[in-house]
């Protein structure tokens, strides 16, 4: 299983490092591991933040990962109150056969990160629709 850790990505301009910190770790099943980009807000409330959590299914024969990633707008108030305005979301969820080859799991699970991180995809998370 692996080990808790920050994760360092791009921002939207292709050069500048984001490290988003390891806040928590998974203590097992059902409970999140938590990342926070903490560059971005005033406070954890406002973070960005990304949960994965993972359990089997009843009888054990698959994996199941869901992940989160909510991206927070805020905007300070005439009263001087930071606050919510918006929030983007994205939610991924896996189902990891556990009786699936190790080459076939490893192929599944590289082009299926590559695809979502794949250009068109990023553009149309941007933009809001499914290409055309």
């Amino acid at each position: 299983m692996p080990t808790m850790a920050a994760i360092t990505i791009k921002k939207f301009d292709g050069v500048t490092d984001q490290i988003w910190t390891n806040v928590q770790a998974s203590g097992g099943d059902k409970s999140p591991a938590i990342w926070r980009n903490q560059s971005v807000g005033t406070a954890p409330a406002f973070m960005p933040e990304a949960r994965l959590t993972s359990r089997p299914n009843a009888d054990n024969t698959v994996r199941r990962l869901e992940g989160v990633i909510d991206w927070k707008q805020t905007a300070v108030g005439t009263d001087g109150v930071t606050r919510k305005i918006n929030v983007g979301y994205l939610k991924i969820e896996a189902v990891v056969p556990q009786g699936m080859a190790t080459a076939d799991l490893n192929e599944f699970t590289a082009q299926s990160c590559n695809f979502v991180g794949s250009s068109l995809w990023k553009l149309s998370l941007k933009d809001g629709f499914a290409p055309q």
